[in-house]
Parts: C-alpha cells; structure tokens; sequence
C-alpha cells in the first residue's frame, strides 16, 4: 500500500513517466492511454489507507487525480474515437504530453544539481566574468525624470489591478451512482452506449466508460460492438 511521505513523495508526472519509460514507450497518447489502467490502480491505492488525510496529503492526492482525469479523457478518445473533444480538453491533453516530455528531458539535470547540493557546491558563477567590474551604460533617452515616470505608472498598475475570482462550482460524478445507472438502463432489455451518453457531459461520458468498464470486469453485463468504430451494444448478464 502506498502511503503519502512528503520527504520521499513523488509527483504525479514523475510517477507517470517512471510507467511510460518502465514499458518502453514514446511519449504520445498512445502510451498515455495504455498506462491508465495502471496510474489509475496507483491512485486508489495511495486513497485506500482510510486514515484522514492533512492538507498538503489532500493537495498531493488532488494533483494525482487531476493528472488522471486528463488519461480516463485520453483513453475514452483512443477506445472512442468518434467522441468529440472541446478545444480545452485537448489542450489540457497537449499540456500533459509537453509537461511530460519537460521533465523527461530535464531529470539528467536533476542528477547533476543534487550532486552538486551534495557537495555543497550551490554557488555556480561564469569563470570568464570573475573580477571584471560591473558597467551598466543607460542610453540616451533614460534620465532621472524618465525613470521617476516609469516607476509612478509602475505603481498605478500594481495599484489598479485586481484579482477576479469567479466561484467554480464542480459538479461530482460517482462512479457507484454511473453503475448504478447502467444497470437499471439495461434491465429492461438491450440499450445501446451512445444512447446513455446522449446529452452526458464530457465528465460523464468518462464516468460512464469507466462504470462500463467495471461491470463488465466483474461480469455483470455482456457489450457487443458490431465494427471498429460503431456503438457498443449493452444487455445484462444472464446470471444477474
């Protein structure tokens, strides 16, 4: 079982490319989607210690959850590739791949600084300018007046602006509730995933590929998918 130690904590972009690279895989959402399943498992995990979590244990667990959001939002598009993306779904998605592909570049880095921290050596200076004399030439323009003006428009802007925060309300999808769902739909007889999703939220959808996903692991449900990329036909399991 995982448990939080904020010494030794590793963050969600870390902990997902150690998965990537564990596997062998480009940094695409190809590989993204394939490692769901697996950060997923990781993150109810790192939730299934039912103690009661501080602050900064609920800010880390937060950032777990939002990094796997974005890959249910990845592989729900690669399983269903007629599903529609908003501009900043796929932004978010686009970010992830970049922040990923960041860190994967800078971590030889990280080796080098903490070798260097180790050593005690945190004053790094440029050899060639040790012992020459600091001159700044201001150009022509710039005189005390200029620079008296500049710093009273400064402070008026730092004056004038404001933060406008604006209420976010999130609406909580359950998964239990989702399951739920399906089940009462698909009692009556045969119902198709395309109808169910049918004026769903993209949170939704997500929620709703993922309780499908559960019902038919455990065997609860039979789906049937004619082609590729056509609905998934739905009907309960004969021994429910």
């Amino acid at each position: 079982m995982y448990q939080i130690k904020t010494s030794q904590f590793t963050g969600p972009i870390e902990t997902l490319l150690e998965m990537i690279e564990g596997r062998k895989l480009e940094i695409t959402q190809v590989s993204l989607a394939l490692v769901t399943d697996d950060f997923l498992k990781f993150v109810q995990e790192m939730n299934a210690t039912g103690k009661e979590r501080n602050e900064e244990e609920i800010r880390f667990l937060s950032d777990f959850v939002a990094i796997a959001s974005r890959l249910l939002l990845i592989k729900s598009k690669a399983l269903l590739p007629s599903l529609e993306l908003s501009n900043e779904d796929q932004e978010d998605i686009k970010d992830l791949e970049q922040r990923l592909k960041f860190y994967q570049q800078f971590k030889p880095a990280m080796v080098h600084i903490k070798e260097l921290y180790e050593r005690e050596a945190v004053a790094v200076s440029r050899p060639l300018l040790l012992g020459r004399p600091t001159i700044f030439y201001p150009a022509p323009e710039i005189t005390s007046r200029s620079l008296h003006e500049a710093m009273r428009n400064l402070f008026e802007t730092i004056r004038a602006a404001s933060l406008d925060l604006k209420k976010v309300e999130h609406t909580v999808v359950r998964l239990e509730e989702k399951i739920e769902e399906i089940l009462s739909k698909v009692t009556s007889g045969i119902r198709s995933f395309g109808a169910l999703i049918n004026e769903k939220s993209k949170k939704e959808v997500v929620v709703l590929f993922l309780a499908l996903l559960h019902l038919l692991r455990d065997q609860h449900i039979h789906v049937d998918q004619s082609d590729r990329f056509g609905d998934i036909s739905i009907k309960k399991s004969s021994r429910e």
